[in-house]
């Protein structure tokens, strides 16, 4: 090396000056590795003055030990004296994947520190493959043991893998494509890490309250995906209504605001299909007073549409290792599926279909605890015909004479035959008795 050479030159491409390790020069030792390599100089200013560096071994240690656990990767950490003052050199060399430091990515544009969007990043770094399928220095201490034991069992229990299952946690992880040439991938440190917002730090799940506009519940849901569907799902009921039924006594029924099976279809969906490389947003479920909004960052995936997804569809999925064992443990059932049943669910306690769509950089669902009548309206009907379906949900069944009461201006029997027999057609509601007496109820 000559350094020399290196301080005539200054800062470049593969060169940084630091007077102190801080949160820039982590973000530097990121760009390094995202772009060509390169080497940090610590105990030098930015115009190439040597100020020196405390070179002893706990210091030394401490960012050695913060690049190891925050980027996974070993950078060559050397001191050498240069005008009579100890300079730290931290050499990196490029990654053949992209390399975050607190969940974000760098790279390195001439003398530049930069952040790399999330398109970007897919482009020039994915090369074909997926998120969860990239690979990076994570320790395999970062496994949570426990959680893979919890997996296995049910996915043994389900059928969906061999009994004989070895208990040795690398050769599980092996055999579920979670283990690569030696090296974790992504969906092993999200599906059973001990602390996967270590390295993701927006890979969690925001569940938040609202009345008349205003938060009054905030909960942040953090560690393994398999964590976040189990507290994700109990904080949602903990502030949806329930009302329970006593059958007989020795039998009590549950009566939730929304069917918790479509509930938990929308959370499976939000969790397994995130575009994790949007890391700058979590995936956020909002509850208030009439329905409850799902969204997770990144849109319908492989050419899937709004329109189509409601119908019988191929499986789509950017994640297929996380939807691979999110399969295997049982929670997800068949892939493409989810939506149907969703559908179903909801149609059997005559809840109206939820709302989908692609919005704000990722995909939303919105569930309604009533007809809402945007909801209605992209079924096709008109406003008089809402106003039946609005009145249906509170009352149950409508007659032709009461259905003319709510219409104002008055519109002839005919039109509003029509308009029920047409709710009829679209399977919402049906005939109930004979022509005389006959009342519309709401099918559930």
């Amino acid at each position: 090396m000559n350094f020399s050479s290196i301080l005539k030159d200054g800062e470049g491409t593969n060169v940084e000056f630091k007077e102190v390790m801080n949160e820039n020069g982590y973000k530097t030792i990121s760009a390094f590795s995202n772009t060509t390599g390169g080497s940090l100089f610590c105990g030098v200013t930015d115009d190439g003055d040597i100020v020196g560096f405390d070179c002893s071994d706990e210091p030394v240690r401490t960012i050695t030990n913060r690049i190891v656990d925050k980027m996974g990767i070993h950078p060559v950490m050397s001191c050498f004296e240069w005008e009579g003052k100890t300079i730290l050199m931290i050499e990196v060399e490029k990654s053949s994947n992209p390399i975050s430091f607190n969940g974000k990515y760098y790279k390195r544009v001439g003398t530049t520190t930069t952040g790399i969007l999330g398109d970007e990043l897919r482009e020039f770094f994915l090369r074909g493959s997926n998120w969860d399928g990239l690979t990076n220095d994570y320790s395999l201490d970062e496994i949570d043991e426990e959680s893979v034991k919890k997996f296995v069992a049910s996915a043994v229990k389900t059928g969906r893998m061999p009994a004989d299952e070895t208990d040795d946690i690398s050769e599980i992880l092996l055999r579920l494509n979670l283990l690569i040439d030696g090296k974790l991938t992504n969906a092993a440190i999200i599906l059973f890490g001990k602390n996967p917002q270590k390295y993701f730090t927006n890979a969690l799940v925001r569940v938040i309250k609202f009345k008349d506009d205003i938060s009054i519940s905030d909960r942040i849901i953090k560690g393994n995906l398999f964590n976040q569907v189990k507290e994700a799902e109990q904080a949602i009921k903990n502030l949806i209504y329930v009302e329970y039924k006593i059958k007989d006594e020795l039998t009590r029924e549950d009566i939730w605001d929304y069917p918790l099976d479509a509930i938990r279809e929308a959370l499976l969906n939000s969790i397994v299909h995130r575009d994790y490389f949007k890391y700058v947003i979590q995936t956020q479920i909002k509850i208030s007073e009439d329905q409850i909004w799902f969204f997770n960052p990144g849109g319908l995936f492989g050419g899937l549409t709004v329109e189509e997804l409601k119908l019988p569809h191929p499986s789509h999925t950017r994640n297929p290792l996380i939807a691979d064992i999110f399969s295997k443990s049982g929670l997800v059932e068949v892939y493409g599926s989810g939506i149907g049943r969703m559908l179903n669910s909801l149609k059997e306690v005559g809840l109206p279909e939820p709302d989908f769509k692609e919005e704000f950089g990722g995909f939303s669902l919105y569930m309604f605890k009533d007809y809402h009548e945007d909801s209605l309206r992209g079924l096709g009907l008109n406003e008089r015909q809402i106003k039946a379906m609005v009145y249906l949900y509170k009352e149950g069944s409508i007659s032709t004479n009461e259905y003319s009461q709510l219409i104002i201006p008055m519109k002839s029997v005919g039109t509003l035959k029509r308009d029920l027999n047409d709710l009829v057609s679209k399977n919402l509601v049906e005939k109930v008795g004979p022509k005389k007496t006959r009342r519309y109820e709401l099918i559930k």
